[in-house]
């Protein structure tokens, strides 16, 4: 069990999507650009109206995705929703420039009336590198000062900063201002420990992308950022931590596995085609999404079930799952979210509140 207790905010349960452009797994088709971004504005819209917290939109600058402007989708998202928040899941900030990050996010915090996000992170893949100009040589280095550019940029409307990837500011406006203040950045991780350190360390929310592995594997990060924040001066339990997960529901439980491992198989097979990995086996996908897997694949009371079983491991404050990897059919799709948003959101919410009340 966690050492920290969680703060008095409800658990927030959410999805995010990288809007894959993969081919249907039964007939091989793809569907146009257009319909795939009416369908994801559609389950935008569900996922507010069944009371899911958080919506998040990925950044990929390949042929299988079409979301390399998240902001412009999430804005489309802003004006068709009332309460749900919408974020970038993540921002390849290493590669973009912060100041137009913020613009955008700022314009969209003002649209969606106080509701955006930025999650940033440095990406699963490389493509946005050579698209804009940067080496990888400087990877690291690119992050850590543009963040530091973002959060001077969040602070004071007007800035003076200078670093070496980018022109220096001297004393310039930065417009438009956010309903939020300050608006909210997370970081988002994949496993690496500096990085987890250097958000405790910033007091920036932390994101934790769990897609391969046992949970358990992962917790001494969760022990790591809160030590990170405490030394920072912080109280650990004002600092939230997401778990990021790949999930999908279906009303029966071999119905959500059948529905869902086929374009998962084909998405994470030709990532490993590029990256030197083993095709994935329909045995290792079932391992995946047993209690102690990372895959929340399942009927509603299982994904309850298993969102509990890591919350006693990690005390975090928000799940976020990748509703379907690939192209799954829409109406399924739909479906996953309306039994995330009323059959299992209201559960967890309340067996976290009651945990916590008696901790």
């Amino acid at each position: 069990m966690t050492e920290t207790t969680v703060a008095a905010k409800p658990f927030e349960v959410g999805i995010y999507s990288f809007a894959e452009l993969t081919p249907d797994p039964a007939t091989g088709a793809r569907i146009s650009p257009e319909q795939r971004l009416r369908n994801l504005l559609e389950t935008i819209e569900l996922a507010d109206q069944v009371g899911l917290d958080v919506f998040g939109l990925g950044e990929h600058h390949r042929p299988d995705f079409v979301s390399s402007a998240p902001a412009v989708i999430l804005a489309a998202a802003a004006v068709r929703t009332q309460r749900i928040r919408l974020s970038s899941a993540v921002t390849v900030l290493s590669s973009d420039d912060p100041v137009r990050v913020f613009q955008e996010f700022a314009t969209l915090d003002l649209l969606s009336g106080g509701r955006a996000e930025i999650m940033a992170g440095r990406g699963s893949f490389i493509e946005s590198f050579p698209l804009f100009g940067y080496d990888l040589a400087d990877y690291d280095e690119l992050f850590a000062e543009k963040l530091e550019l973002l959060l001077k940029l969040r602070e004071s409307e007007r800035v003076t900063w200078s670093g070496k990837h980018r022109a220096a500011l001297d004393d310039l406006g930065i417009y438009p201002r956010p309903v939020q203040n300050p608006l909210p950045v997370w970081i988002a991780v994949g496993g690496t420990p500096a990085s987890v350190a250097r958000a405790g360390t910033l007091g920036l929310p932390l994101a934790i992308a769990i897609i391969g592995g046992v949970p358990e594997r992962f917790a001494p990060l969760a022990r790591l950022y809160r030590e990170a924040v405490q030394r920072a001066g912080r109280d650990p339990a004002a600092l939230p931590i997401s778990i990021n997960s790949h999930g999908f529901l279906a009303d029966d439980s071999q119905q959500a596995a059948d529905d869902y491992f086929p374009s998962f198989a084909i998405v994470m097979n030709k990532i490993g085609r590029e990256r030197g990995w083993a095709p994935i086996t329909r045995q290792q996908f079932e391992a995946s999404r047993t209690l102690r897997g990372a895959d929340f694949v399942g009927a509603p009371e299982e994904i309850v079930e298993k969102i509990l079983f890591q919350h006693a491991i990690f005390g975090h404050q928000r799940l976020l799952l990748q509703l379907g990897v690939g192209t799954i059919e829409h109406a399924k799709v739909m479906r996953a979210v309306e039994l995330l948003g009323t059959q299992v959101a209201p559960v967890v919410r309340r067996e976290i509140a009651q945990r916590t009340a008696a901790a």
